[in-house]
């Protein structure tokens, strides 16, 4: 999934940038120049959006890019992030998800018996399965 989102990038005072993102409240970072800046605005967008994800709900509508207004600072001006979500996922997406699956009684009576971790069993079998080891 590829998401577009507007952002607001300000210049510092001496040096650097400060990039917003509004549609995403609190996503505020910065670079020592332009392209370090929307490169570090990529990342803090796709964490903020990744956690939203992970959490079940779904990643926020982005604004119309020219109902956005960079005026909180001198010299602010809009831009957009293309977030590449599949790919951000896949590099630092962690969160644990809970499945339910059905086993004979036997089996698992077998397997509590011999203190086996169902869920690290579960999880090496399918990274087997996926070719991921």
């Amino acid at each position: 999934m590829k998401l577009v989102y507007p952002v607001c990038v300000y210049p510092g005072d001496v040096s650097g940038y400060t990039v917003t993102v509004p549609d995403l409240p609190g996503c505020v970072t910065e670079g020592k120049d332009i392209v370090e800046a929307l490169e570090q605005a990529v990342d803090a967008a796709s964490g903020w959006v990744l956690d939203e994800l992970q959490d079940g709900k779904p990643a926020p509508p982005a604004s119309d890019v020219a109902s956005i207004k960079a005026d909180e600072y001198a010299n602010g001006f809009v831009s957009v992030v293309i977030l590449d979500m599949d790919s951000y996922a896949e590099k630092y997406g962690n969160k644990s998800v809970r499945k339910n699956c059905t086993i004979p009684a036997w089996l698992n009576t077998a397997a509590e018996n011999a203190h086996l971790n169902f869920s690290q069993i579960l999880q090496e079998a399918l990274q087997e399965q996926l070719h991921l080891n």
